[in-house]
C-alpha cells in the first residue's frame, strides 16, 4: 500500500504546461472531476483538425495573461454540477505540481467567474494519492516555501 499525503481544505499548486505557478485551489471531495477557471471556450479547425482553444483564468486575476491555448487533445464529458443538472464540458490533461511532486491530471474548462477559488480539485485526482484533513490548509505550497527557504541559505 503507497503512502497517502495529507493535503488541507485548500492549496496553492503549479501548473508547468500552463505557465501558473502559486495558483489558488480548493479541495472538494464533494465533486468528481476537476475543474479550472476559464473563458472563451471554443473548437475551431486548424490545418485539418479540430481544436481547442481557450484562455485561462479573467481579468480579475493577477496571473491573467490574456494567452490563448491551443490542444487537439481534448474530450467531451458530460459533468454533474454542485446543484445537480448535467452539462457537456471540454476537458484537458495536464500537470499539476503538489508537494513537489509533479502528476497528471484532468481538468474540465469551466467559468468559475462566480466562485472563490479559479480551480476545484476533485476525488477523482485524489484517490490513492491524498487523505484530505479539512482543518488544514496550504500544506503543499508551506513545504514549497520552506524548501525553497532552506535552500536559499
Amino acid at each position: 500500500m503507497t503512502e497517502k499525503t495529507t493535503i488541507g481544505r485548500t492549496d496553492k499548486a503549479d501548473f508547468p504546461e500552463l505557465d501558473l505557478q502559486d495558483i489558488d485551489l480548493k479541495i472538494d471531495t464533494g465533486a468528481y472531476t476537476s475543474a479550472i477557471h476559464c473563458k472563451d471556450i471554443e473548437t475551431k479547425e486548424q490545418d485539418g483538425k479540430t481544436v481547442l482553444t481557450f484562455k485561462l483564468l479573467d481579468d480579475s486575476h493577477s496571473q491573467y495573461d490574456g494567452k490563448e491555448f491551443a490542444t487537439e487533445h481534448f474530450k467531451e464529458k458530460s459533468i454533474k454540477s454542485s446543484n445537480g443538472s448535467s452539462e457537456e464540458r471540454y476537458v484537458v490533461q495536464t500537470d499539476i505540481r503538489l508537494f513537489g511532486v509533479t502528476y497528471p491530471i484532468q481538468l474540465s474548462l469551466s467559468d468559475r467567474g462566480e466562485m472563490r477559488f479559479p480551480i476545484l480539485i476533485g476525488r477523482r485526482f485524489l484517490k490513492g494519492k491524498f487523505i484530505v484533513d479539512a482543518a488544514r490548509r496550504n500544506l503543499s505550497h508551506k513545504k514549497k516555501l520552506a524548501t525553497a527557504k532552506k535552500q536559499a541559505k
